[in-house]
């Protein structure tokens, strides 16, 4: 009988369709790899060399107003642009065309000390209300067909400002990944009319072995189909296809459980957590999209200390990814660290 805490095997993403090589005998081994000594310094609550906090000067040139709670602005240096061309070019088995989009800034707090696990629970609502809109404004162009709300935290996954903030990325086209989940939810919707979701979390909370917290209205969870090391997801309990639809009661919950969750990160190795997350939502094409289920994914890379990160290298690169701590153990810690 398969024993997931003792013996290798593969694990299957249903909104992806993609596999996880799980090898969790890997955890017991010695480690003689790479280990660091790290400092936090406290931040400032204002930093006159900061290029987000409020009444700066952008490298852009722009200045900041004297914002209080959030503030949001297109990006100076954006990745995509709303005047780009859409053209399309084949040459052989050469294919490429122009993407057109808008790439927005939102700047969490003037604070420039708090990340998300620091702010009050009203503070981090008033991001979530900020998302709500720029979803619903974005969206609604008529060039925009998806609309990506993300957040890198931490200078080891690449932030460049240190002050708490995130992104949005609106662009013609839906991405890939978007467009996998899409489809397997799609193929579940018109097999059952239920939501993909829906049936997994209730499964999920059947089982409670990968639960880590959750409220009246969301759930946090490690996915079965984890791949990294305290990979998690927030799945509201109604069927949302959008953050548009969220209630007020629902925003309050929202921002009280990112708070929860990104505080246990914090204390899983007493440093603040880096990770990616994001909002993967039903597409702005002008389809109703009834098999969407909205979520939020965080990909945090810290695997043995504050320092040492999970690289995704050789076999992963190559062939599946791969991880050595079951989601199980994960959840499990992270619900330990309430």
């Amino acid at each position: 009988m398969l024993d997931f805490a003792e013996h290798p095997h593969r694990r299957y993403n249903i909104l992806t369709g993609e596999w996880v090589l799980v090898s969790p005998h890997r955890a017991k081994r010695p480690w003689q790899g790479k280990i660091e000594v790290i400092t936090l310094a406290k931040q400032a609550s204002y930093d006159p060399n900061c290029y987000l906090c409020p009444g700066n000067t952008r490298a852009g040139g722009h200045q900041n107003p004297d914002y209080q709670h959030t503030f949001v602005f297109t990006n100076d240096f954006a990745a995509l642009k709303p005047d780009g061309s859409s053209d399309l070019f084949e040459n052989g088995l050469l294919k490429a065309q122009g993407e057109r989009g808008i790439c927005r800034v939102v700047c969490f707090s003037p604070d420039h000390s708090l990340t998300l696990p620091d702010m009050e629970i009203d503070a981090i609502e008033k991001v979530v209300d900020l998302w709500q809109q720029e979803y619903l404004t974005l969206g609604a162009l008529d060039f925009i067909n998806h609309v990506q709300i993300f957040e890198n935290k931490g200078e080891m996954m690449g932030c460049s400002n240190p002050h708490p903030h995130g992104q949005i990325w609106a662009q013609t086209s839906i991405p890939q990944e978007v467009t996998r989940k899409s489809k397997r939810q799609l193929q579940y919707w018109q097999a059952t009319n239920r939501s993909l979701l829906q049936d997994y979390l209730k499964q999920e909370l059947n089982e409670a072995i990968r639960l880590i917290c959750q409220n009246e209205h969301f759930v946090a969870l490690v996915p079965f189909w984890a791949v990294w090391p305290y990979e998690t997801m927030i799945i509201p309990k109604r069927h949302l296809q959008h953050i548009g639809q969220m209630k007020n009661i629902e925003k309050q919950a929202f921002a009280a459980i990112l708070k929860d969750l990104t505080q246990r990160f914090d204390r899983v190795f007493d440093t603040s957590f880096p990770y990616s997350a994001g909002i993967h939502q039903s597409p702005t094409d002008g389809e109703a999209h009834p098999e969407w289920h909205l979520h939020m994914t965080f990909y945090p890379p810290l695997l043995r200390s504050a320092t040492v990160k999970k690289f995704m290298v050789g076999y992963e690169m190559l062939a599946d990814p791969q991880r050595d701590i079951t989601p199980e153990m994960a959840a499990e810690k992270l619900r330990s660290l309430g």
